[in-house]
C-alpha cells in the first residue's frame, strides 16, 4: 500500500523529474507545478497532473507559497516534496502547509527555524559539541564596526550571507581594502535571493576541502548516518564534481564524522533527509568544522544512493509519513562519481549560456539525471545546470574512468555546456590521486575549447553539403551534386568548406578526405540550427560551427587583421541577457583599464562589465534595465594625451571576482 495516494513537487527541472520516477515506482500519483517558462518542460510532461503556477520570475511562481499551496489543494495532493532550492529550507513555507492540511516531505519547523540561519546554527550545534569555524556575526553591526572585528579576527577571513544556502553570495577576504566591496556585494546578492542581508565572517582555512554527511532521522528519535561525500572540486565555491566516499578519510575519522552529524541532527529533532557540510584542512584531514545544515536533500545525494543502494526520496516520503527508519545494516559498497553539467561557456569565463536544445542524448552506461530533452529551452530565468552524470563502480580509479566515458558519450546540441571541461578536470593528475582543495579549479589555466577533428569538420561540411542539396539542386545533375571538384580541361580542385569556431578562429574542411567524409558523417552526430549553426559530436567533443563562404571568411580575415593592429573595441557589450544590478560610475567619468563600469545579474550570478581601456564613460544603460546578449551598454573612448590620468582602478587578488557572487548549487 503507497504512504500517499498523491504527492505534488514544488520544483522543476531535474530534481522534479528525479522525484518523479520514485513516485511512480511507489505508485503515487504525482502533481507537477509549472511556471511559463517550463510550460513544455520534460517534467511537466511526466508527471501524472501538472498545475501552472505563475509567469517565469521565480519569485511570481515557484516561490509562491499561495499558489503552490493552491495548486496542492486544487489536486487534492497530500504531501508536498519541495525538492531543493526554492521552498525546501523556508520555514514559511512548512508552516503553511501544516494550516493547509497538507504533508511537507522534509524536516520541522524547529529544523527549518534554526538551520536556515547560519548564525543560529553555528552556535546551536557548539552548544551540542559539534567543532565550529571561529569568527563572528554582523548582524546589527555598522560597517565601522565591521572593519574593527575584521581586523581583530585576522584575514584571510569568508563572508557568507546568514540566511544564505550552497555558497551563494560567499566572498574572500585576503585584505582589508578589500572588505568595503566584498560586504556591498554579499549584502546586496543576499538581500535580492534570501530577502535578508545578514552577514557572517568566519576564519578562511587555507587549502579547505569540502566533506559532507548525509543523515536520516525519523520521528521515533532515529538518526542515521549513511557516510561522506567529497565536495571538494568548485568554482567560486560552486560545486562541480563530488564522489563518495571521501579518498581522504579514514574509517577513524569517518565514524567522528558521522557522529557529529547525528549530533546536529538530532539536536534539532531532525526527521527527513539532510546533509551536515563541514570544512577539512587538506594538510590535517582529520580535523573537521562545522559549516552548515542543509534541511532537504542535495543535489549531490545521487553518489550516496548509489554506494548504499539506498533510495533517499524513498526514504524521505516513508519517514514523512510517520514509517520508522528500518535499513538495517549500512554497508557501502563501490565508489561513485557526480558531474554536474552546466549550460555555460568554460572559455568565455563559464558565463551561462542559454539556447533551444537541438539534441540531447545520454549515456546509457551511467546514471543520467536530466533537466532537458531534445526540444527543450535553456533560459536565463534559473539556475543553469542542466544534468548530472552519475558513474558507480567497485573502485574510485574505476568509477573516474566510466565517468570520464559516460561524458564522452554526452551529446547536447543548442546549448553551449561545460562537458569538455569536465573531461578535462577529470583528467587532472591532482584529481587522479586525490590530492585536491576547493581552490584547485582556479588555479587550472583558463579553458580553450578543443579543436574541431578532422572527422568532426567532415562531418559538418557533409551537414552543410546535404542540406544545401536538399534546399537547392533538387533537380541538379548527379555530377554536380558529387562535388567532386570537377573543372573541364583541368585537375580537380578538392572542394572545400569553412567554418568560424564559437572562440571566433577559422576552420576549413578542406574536402580532401571526401572519401572519409561518409564514414565521418555516420560514425560523427550533427544537427544543424535554424541560424545555420552546425553542431557536430565527433571523438567524444561537441563542437558549433557556423558555416561560411569564401567571401565571408575572407571579410572576417581581413576584420580580424585590423583590429589586430587597432585598439580595444571601445563599446562594451552585455555577457549575456540579464539584468543591470549596478552601475559604478556615470557618464563623462574617467576611468582606468579594468574599472568596473556596470554589473549584470543572469542565472544567479553577477557579471560586472570592465573598461578594456583608459578613457572617458558614456553610459548607454542605467540601473534596472533588461539587457540582450550583446547589448551595447557603454562606450568608454581614449582620451587625448593632454587629459589628466585616470585614478588606477582598484586592484583584487582574483581576476575571476565577477563569479564570486555565484549560482546557488541548491537552486534549479
Amino acid at each position: 500500500m503507497p504512504v500517499f495516494d498523491k504527492v505534488l513537487i514544488a520544483n522543476r527541472g531535474e530534481i522534479a523529474r528525479r522525484v518523479i520516477r520514485t513516485l511512480r515506482r511507489l505508485d503515487i500519483r504525482s502533481v507537477a507545478v509549472y511556471s511559463d517558462a517550463d510550460a513544455d518542460a520534460p517534467h511537466v510532461h511526466e508527471a501524472d497532473e501538472a498545475v501552472r503556477i505563475g509567469p517565469a520570475e521565480a519569485a511570481h511562481s515557484y516561490l509562491d507559497i499561495d499558489a503552490v499551496i493552491a495548486a496542492a489543494t486544487s489536486t487534492g495532493a497530500q504531501a508536498i516534496h519541495p525538492g531543493y532550492g526554492f521552498l525546501s529550507e523556508n520555514p514559511a513555507f512548512g508552516r503553511a502547509c501544516a494550516a493547509a492540511g497538507i504533508v511537507f516531505i522534509g524536516p520541522g519547523e524547529r529544523a527549518l527555524d534554526v538551520m536556515a540561519d547560519k548564525i543560529r546554527a553555528r552556535d546551536h550545534v557548539a552548544a551540542s559539541g559539534v567543532p565550529i569555524v571561529p569568527g563572528f556575526s554582523a548582524a546589527g553591526m555598522t560597517d565601522a564596526e565591521i572593519a574593527h572585528a575584521a581586523a581583530e579576527a585576522g584575514l584571510p577571513l569568508l563572508i557568507k550571507p546568514s540566511a544564505g544556502g550552497g555558497g551563494k553570495g560567499m566572498q574572500e577576504v585576503h585584505h582589508l581594502s578589500e572588505l568595503p566591496d566584498a560586504v556591498a556585494t554579499a549584502r546586496r546578492v543576499a538581500k535580492a535571493a534570501f530577502g535578508d542581508d545578514t552577514l557572517l565572517f568566519e576564519r578562511l582555512i587555507q587549502t579547505p576541502r569540502h566533506i559532507e554527511v548525509q543523515v536520516l532521522g525519523d520521528a521515533h528519535g532515529t538518526v542515521v548516518h549513511l557516510g561522506e561525500r567529497e565536495c571538494t572540486l568548485q568554482r567560486r565555491h560552486q560545486k562541480v564534481i563530488e564522489e563518495a566516499p571521501s579518498p581522504i578519510i579514514d574509517a577513524a575519522t569517518r565514524a567522528r564524522l558521522g557522529d557529529a552529524a547525528c549530533a546536529a541532527a538530532a539536536s534539532v529533532d531532525y526527521t527527513g533527509a539532510g546533509t551536515v557540510e563541514f570544512i577539512v584542512s587538506a594538510a590535517r584531514p582529520d580535523e573537521f568544522f562545522f559549516m552548515e545544515m542543509n534541511t532537504r536533500l542535495q543535489v549531490e545525494h545521487p553518489v550516496t544512493e548509489l554506494v548504499t543502494g539506498i533510495d533517499l526520496v524513498e526514504q524521505q516520503l516513508r519517514i514523512a509519513a510517520g514509517e520508522p527508519l528500518a535499513l538495517g545494516e549500512i554497508v557501502p559498497q563501490g565508489h561513485a562519481v557526480e558531474a554536474r553539467v552546466y549550460a555555460e561557456s568554460p572559455s568565455r569565463g563559464f558565463l551561462p549560456a542559454t539556447g533551444d536544445v537541438q539534441l540531447w542524448q545520454a549515456s546509457q552506461d551511467v546514471r543520467t539525471d536530466a533537466a532537458v530533452s531534445t526540444g527543450s529551452v535553456v533560459t536565463a530565468d534559473y539556475d543553469p545546470m542542466i544534468a548530472k552524470v552519475i558513474a558507480h563502480a567497485d573502485d574510485r580509479a574505476s568509477a573516474l574512468a566510466a565517468l570520464d566515458a559516460a561524458l564522452a558519450d554526452t551529446v547536447l546540441f543548442g546549448v553551449d555546456a561545460n562537458i569538455d571541461f569536465l573531461r578535462t578536470l577529470l583528467s587532472d593528475p591532482a584529481v587522479q590521486a586525490g590530492s585536491m582543495d576547493t581552490g584547485l579549479i582556479d588555479r587550472m589555466p583558463p579553458f580553450e575549447d578543443p579543436a574541431p577533428s578532422a572527422d568532426a569538420l567532415d562531418a559538418a561540411a557533409a551537414a552543410v553539403a546535404s542540406r544545401e542539396d536538399a534546399a537547392s539542386h533538387a533537380h541538379a545533375s548527379p555530377l554536380w551534386l558529387s562535388r567532386s571538384g570537377w573543372r573541364l580541361g583541368q585537375p580537380a580542385a578538392p572542394a572545400g568548406q569553412e567554418f568560424v569556431t564559437q572562440g571566433g578562429e577559422i576552420v576549413h574542411a578542406s574536402g580532401e578526405r571526401r572519401g572519409r567524409a561518409g564514414a565521418a558523417a555516420g560514425t560523427a552526430v550533427t544537427a544543424t540550427a535554424p541560424d545555420g549553426t552546425v553542431w557536430v559530436h565527433a571523438d567524444g567533443v561537441t563542437t558549433a560551427l557556423t558555416p561560411l563562404t569564401r567571401r565571408a571568411a575572407a571579410a572576417r580575415r581581413r576584420a580580424l587583421r585590423e583590429r589586430e593592429a587597432g585598439a580595444a573595441d571601445p563599446e562594451l557589450r552585455a555577457p549575456m541577457p540579464g539584468a543591470v544590478v549596478a552601475v559604478h560610475v556615470g557618464s563623462g567619468e574617467r576611468v582606468a583599464a579594468g574599472t568596473k563600469i556596470v554589473t549584470i545579474e543572469a542565472m544567479k550570478m553577477e557579471h560586472p562589465v570592465t573598461a578594456p581601456h583608459d578613457g572617458v564613460v558614456t553610459l548607454s544603460t542605467a540601473l534596472g534595465d533588461q539587457v540582450r546578449r550583446d547589448q551595447v551598454l557603454a562606450r568608454v573612448d581614449p582620451e587625448s594625451d593632454d587629459v589628466t590620468e585616470p585614478a588606477a582602478a582598484p586592484q583584487s587578488p582574483d581576476p575571476m571576482a565577477h563569479d564570486r557572487a555565484h549560482r546557488n548549487d541548491t537552486q534549479p
